[in-house]
């Protein structure tokens, strides 16, 4: 073999190695300039916004969950009740008035009963008419009298109830999570007020009624003792 084929044979096989320390430093260039820091920054920005985004969204279903957890407990009914109690206190305090014994509270029966038994009598009237007179009227007073101490009994009798109410109500209106249950609870403070006014007027109308008997009983007794004075006077001239 001739020195120049000797030297091209070398060049032949010296070719490759040297294309690969040229293509090399290419190559890893080449690598390096498939990452953009623009378009990093941009995704890392938008990434940040999408979960700023979320976050928001997660916040505004936490408000909306609380918010409607404190409707819920402003529109939560009181759990406590005393109407059924106040009712029969009411509905007790009825029933003595209406066992008003002799003159019931009628204004009829009231009518009636003062034109028979206390109203003007007449001169031509028996002595026995009087004493039937006499005698319904002080039956009448004193019935009045016995039912203004049953209505007592039954108010007293009621006030224990009352206090009982009046504790259970303040505890369930100081206790009270919402404002739906506080105006129940004050509600039911305010009927239980007017339940006890109503007993006491009702007290106070049968021991007006009681002195009214009385006092009525007295001025018939008069209006009778005038009539037997006017009659033995009468009966006395002749």
């Amino acid at each position: 073999m001739t020195l120049s084929r000797r030297r091209l044979a070398a060049a032949l096989l010296a070719a490759p190695a040297a294309a690969g320390l040229v293509l090399a430093p290419l190559l890893a260039q080449a690598r390096i300039v498939v990452f953009d820091p623009t378009n990093y920054a941009q995704n890392v920005l938008q990434a940040a916004r999408a979960l700023q985004t979320i976050n928001n969204q997660i916040s505004s279903l936490q408000n909306e969950a609380q918010m409607l957890l404190g409707q819920a407990k402003t529109l939560a009914s009181l759990p406590y009740s005393t109407l059924a109690t106040l009712q029969a206190q009411v509905d007790r305090t009825r029933q003595l008035l209406g066992e008003a014994q002799a003159l019931a509270y009628d204004v009829a029966s009231i009518q009636k009963a003062f034109t028979t038994n206390y109203g003007a009598v007449s001169l031509s009237a028996s002595d026995a008419d009087l004493t039937a007179r006499a005698d319904a009227r002080w039956t009448t007073a004193m019935a009045g009298f016995q039912d203004a101490l049953k209505l007592q009994a039954g108010v007293v009798e009621g006030l224990g109830a009352s206090r009982d109410q009046l504790t259970s109500l303040v505890g369930a209106s100081q206790g009270a999570v919402g404002g739906l249950q506080a105006a129940q609870a004050g509600n039911q403070l305010l009927a239980l007020q007017s339940q006890m006014l109503a007993d006491l007027i009702a007290l106070a109308a049968a021991q007006g009624r009681a002195q009214a008997l009385e006092a009525a009983d007295q001025a018939a007794a008069r209006a009778d003792a005038k009539a037997r004075f006017s009659k033995f006077m009468g009966s006395g001239s002749q």
